[in-house]
């Protein structure tokens, strides 16, 4: 019978190493983050053969004592924890003492450090029996490992190309530099520097990192809730791409992939994303370190919430909220000399119809609007129908002229969207503003105001119907009809008044007044398709959204539909007005802008 023997020492940090060293960068991470827990300003990272043989750290921290430099090398020795009081409440990025052990184990380690108030430096190299011997170094530590796995060539084989780990070891510095934008960091490959980062601020340290175009593209986010905080960037939902490793998320500075955290952004960009592209975030997440337990992976890229719950919802609902900012105004550019104003999209402010504006006409008699609100008939919303009633004589002379609209106002503080010029092939609404052309798809548009107000009345239970002169009858399938039987209830909350008038025919009496200009028979068949397939239970939960969805994109206005100038500006005000107005229900965009300078390119003008 096998007798049970202890391990040796150096057997025991090899198994530790399998799981802590899994390559080149882990023992990056693992060296960059014993640099930032040393109170480090300015780190230089130089790498040769995609760190696989060499790996050199060099920084300006507090240094280690020439009689603590052996013990450094063991297993479970750490200046960070001391008691289990400590080890909950885990503030710092390691913690665990098996780095340095399970490098030396596996690769060739030295360390060469100079204590603050030291006379000099001291150098101790990873190998049994070793001492340290005095060096030259004017502060903080440089540790230097070389030929990983040369003990172990049966791992080695399992490393990938030089160019391939080599990118792993550049990710790892990155996401390091992102969680410090207020210590220097240099990156050199093969002697080849590859960027060095000077101290900045966040917003520029991303910009630096993840890239300019990202944080142009993203919307920024800034939420806190007692003692949980979220900041950083979210990618607009119309600059997403389909790209799968845009996400960098940090807990207490600490990259994490963490699945709540993942969940909770792919719901809030449910239906504002377009087919298969992915929410881009660059987030940092803040929490009392006695809320979260690092301590649940090696390599502590995991992580455990003692309420994983209110993580979610509050991740969730920051993001959501941001997304849901509605359309903002853009803050004017300094004149130039070629023009007498021009407009740069970039700072936002909140746009609000200044009173001045207001029309000053009688109250008028209501009707109901063609895109599905209440309008005042003469007003049209703001003083801007004033001008579009007003007769054009135009240069072409025939009768069936089309008739522009005059003096569009360029209002510098105007609404963000402006005011409409014309309608393009019956698709698009072309409008002006104080920046230059803003083209709006006003089906889209109008597709995610629906759907936004009969989220809102559904939730508050005033969903308004509509009773048809003549009902809307359509043939249907025996299951149809008893399916309408049976979620009677459901259908009448949704709105809807839908009754069998045969066995084979099913009649529409009324429908919600927010579609009421939608083909009633399609939106009919569409509904009960859903009850059949998910049930009431379903439709009331997950399926909620994408029936509304679906139903607002039944009932917005159709391509080629002729709308006039004060339907337009009813729209544009209203888009103005609506959360989520940038992306329609299924995640494409709803409108874009072109500034005059772009423009003005496009002409040539200026050269």
């Amino acid at each position: 019978m096998p007798t049970i023997a202890r391990l040796p020492d150096l057997l025991i940090s090899q198994i530790a190493a399998g799981e802590v060293v899994e390559r080149p960068a882990s023992v990056l991470k693992e060296l960059l983050e014993n640099s930032l827990d040393a109170g480090s300003t300015a780190i230089q990272v130089h790498l040769e053969e995609g760190g696989v043989k060499l790996i050199r750290i060099t920084d300006d921290g507090c240094g280690i004592a020439r009689d603590e430099l052996a013990l450094a090398l063991t297993r479970h020795a750490t200046s960070k924890i001391a008691s289990l009081d400590d080890l909950e409440r885990v503030a710092s990025f390691g913690f665990r003492g098996e780095a340095l052990a399970s490098v030396a184990a596996v690769a060739r380690l030295a360390i060469t450090s100079r204590e603050r108030g030291a006379a000099h430096a001291w150098k101790l190299r990873g190998e049994n029996g070793a001492e340290p011997e005095p060096a030259a170094l004017m502060a903080g530590t440089v540790v230097e490992m070389r030929d990983l796995y040369y003990n172990t060539p049966a791992r080695r084989k399992f490393l990938k190309s030089e160019s391939t780990e080599f990118a792993h070891c550049a990710d790892a510095v990155r996401r390091l530099a992102l969680t410090r934008p207020d210590v220097a960091i240099s990156l050199t490959h093969n002697g080849r520097s590859l960027f060095q980062l000077a101290p900045a601020d966040r917003a520029r340290r991303i910009a630096e990192v993840v890239g300019d175009d990202f944080v142009t593209a993203s919307r920024t986010v800034d939420a806190a809730a007692g003692p949980i905080s979220l900041t950083g960037f979210a990618i607009d939902p119309t600059r997403a791409s389909e790209a799968k490793d845009g996400q960098n998320v940090f807990v207490n500075g600490r990259f994490v992939r963490d699945k709540i955290i993942g969940h909770a952004l792919r719901e809030a960009y449910r239906d504002v994303l377009h087919g298969a592209r992915q929410p881009a975030v660059c987030l940092f997440l803040e929490i009392d370190p006695g809320l979260v337990d690092v301590n649940v992976h090696p390599a502590k890229t995991e992580v455990r919430f003692r309420d994983s719950r209110a993580v979610h919802q509050f991740v969730y609902h920051a993001i959501q909220r941001t997304l849901a900012t509605p359309i903002q105004a853009t803050e004017p550019a300094p004149v130039n000399e070629n023009r007498e104003q021009t407009t740069v999209f970039a700072e936002k402010k909140p746009w609000t119809s200044p009173a001045s504006t207001a029309p000053t006409f009688p109250p008028p008699l209501r009707h109901q609007g063609s895109l599905g609100v209440a309008e005042p008939a003469a007003t049209a919303y703001l003083a801007f129908a004033q001008a579009a009633q007003r007769p054009v004589t135009t240069s072409m002379g025939a009768a069936d002229a089309p008739q522009f609209r005059p003096e569009v106002p360029v209002d510098r503080d105007g609404p963000p969207l402006g005011y409409a010029l014309a309608q393009l092939h019956g698709i698009y609404i072309l409008a002006q503003n104080a920046g230059g052309l803003i083209v709006v798809d006003m089906h889209a548009a109008h597709e995610r105001i629906l759907y936004e107000k009969l989220k809102t009345a559904f939730d508050s239970r005033q969903v308004a119907t509509q009773n048809l002169l003549i009902p809307a009858v359509f043939s249907a399938d025996p299951v149809d009809v008893a399916a309408v039987e049976e979620h009677a209830d459901a259908l009448a909350d949704l709105g809807f008044q839908i009754a069998p008038l045969g066995p084979g025919q099913l009649g529409v009496r009324a429908v919600p007044a927010l579609l009421q200009s939608g083909d009633p028979a399609a939106l009919a068949r569409s509904l009960i398709a859903d009850l059949r397939e998910h049930g009431i239970t379903q439709l009331a939960t997950a399926r909620r959204n994408e029936l509304l969805a679906t139903m607002a994109c039944h009932g917005a206005v159709r391509a080629r539909r002729q709308l006039t100038i004060p339907e337009m500006n009813a729209l544009l005000r209203q888009m103005e007005e609506t959360e989520r107005a940038g992306q329609c229900n299924h995640g494409r965009p709803t409108w874009t802008a072109l500034s005059l300078d772009e423009l003005d390119k496009l002409f040539l003008r200026g050269r």
